[in-house]
Parts: structure tokens; C-alpha cells; sequence
């Protein structure tokens, strides 16, 4: 089974490698461009594919008709999205007959949108988790293939809770990816009236308000 991904991130390398190792071609990889100048902490998808001789691309706007075209051109049967920073095109997620999935950072249909691991944190939360999805046009709100769960220890941060979430969705694709590439993929719509919705992290939303109780203050601390 022929895919092309987007990817981004140590889930996007995560993705990426479950992918091979499940007995896919893989035509391209889509990523955002390395920043020489950004002190990232995380593995580069554009590396990875350079050291396994993939065909990788950066535009800005992959959703360009020009873009379309030349995924068109790749004739992809499925489609593949791991922490790919911008939302595709329903033109894009047409073009696999067999569908395209994303794999997403909690347990859906709770902390859909941005910065699901920073939010969970903020909130106190005991479990988290992650979900691959069906891609539909609203952004985490297609149906389920899989998800995995994970605990949240009292003294987890972002980078440890980081750490587990890439654990878990390694584990999962690994458990789920033979079954999708024989064409058996499972499909648990979403409940609409569970889902909750979180937007991107601002600098201001790191502000510490000291009036607030010490376990508020923790949990900010914490994520």
C-alpha cells in the first residue's frame, strides 16, 4: 500500500518509522522546513527522510493546486497526517481511496484543537492519551480507528508527559497499522456531545495569577 505523509516533530519520525516498518511504500513526506536558527528539542522529520532516501517537501501551502497536482501525480492509497502543523485541504484528503487519518495528541473527542498536551496539564488532569483519526474537513472530528491511553503522574511536565504520548502512539500504530494496510480499518464515530475544544498557547497564557490556589499554580507550572 502505497502512502504519502505529513509529518512533523518526534511523532512525525515516530510516524514515519511505523509506517516502514509495517510494510508500506512510502512515495513522500510533506514537513515544515527546519529552523537553524530555532533551539528545538525534537527530532527532524526532513532528516529522517533525507537518511532514508524519501522524497521530502516543504512549501509553505501545501493546499496550492500545484501542490494537489503533484500528490495527485503520487497516486497515494492512503494518507497519513502525524503532527503536521496545518489543516489539508479536502482536495488532498480525497485523493486516497482508501482515506487519510491523523494521529492526534489526546483522547478524542476531548481536548480537540491545538496544544492538547500543554492543556491537559493546565487542567489537572489523571489520563491523557492519543487518537488516529479519520480526516473529515473540521479539524478532529472524524471518526476513530484506535486510540491509547495514557497516565498522568503528579509529577509529570510537558517534556515527560511529551515523552509517554510518543511511547504510546508508537505502540499504537504499531498494533494498527498491519490491520489498516490489509484494508481492515475500524470506525467509531465520535460523540459530538463530549467533545471540548482548546486553541493555541499564547506567552500570556504562562502568566502566573498568585492569587489563584497552589494546585492551579502547579499545574500551569507543570505544562
Amino acid at each position: 500500500m502505497k502512502a504519502v505523509i505529513f509529518a512533523y516533530h518526534d511523532m512525525g519520525c515516530q510516524g514515519v518509522q511505523a509506517v516502514l516498518d509495517a510494510g508500506y511504500e512510502i512515495a513522500a513526506i510533506f514537513t515544515h522546513a527546519d529552523n537553524p536558527a530555532e533551539n528545538t528539542f525534537f527530532g527532524s522529520v526532513s532528516r529522517l527522510a533525507a537518511e532514508l532516501g524519501i522524497p521530502v517537501y516543504a512549501p509553505d501551502n501545501v493546499n496550492h493546486p500545484i501542490w494537489v497536482d503533484r500528490i495527485a501525480e503520487l497516486a497515494p492509497d492512503i494518507i497519513f497526517s502525524f503532527y503536521y502543523r496545518n489543516l489539508l485541504s479536502e482536495e488532498i484528503l480525497h485523493l486516497a481511496p482508501a482515506g487519510a487519518f491523523n494521529l492526534h495528541g489526546s483522547l478524542l473527542p476531548a481536548y480537540r484543537g491545538r496544544a492538547p498536551l500543554n492543556w491537559v496539564l493546565v487542567n489537572g488532569e489523571s489520563e491523557t492519551g492519543v487518537t488516529l483519526h479519520r480526516m473529515v474537513k473540521r479539524a478532529d472530528a472524524g471518526e476513530i480507528v484506535a486510540s491509547q491511553r495514557v497516565a498522568i503522574a503528579q509529577d509529570d511536565v510537558a517534556l515527560t508527559l511529551h515523552h509517554k504520548l510518543c511511547q504510546a502512539a508508537r505502540q499504537l500504530l504499531n498494533s494498527i497499522l498491519p490491520t489498516m494496510k490489509c484494508g481492515d480499518i475500524p470506525s467509531v464515530p465520535q460523540r459530538e456531545s463530549d467533545a471540548t475544544y482548546y486553541g493555541r498557547r499564547r506567552p500570556e497564557d504562562g502568566l502566573i495569577d498568585w492569587h489563584k490556589p497552589v494546585s492551579t499554580v502547579h499545574n500551569l507550572v507543570r505544562a
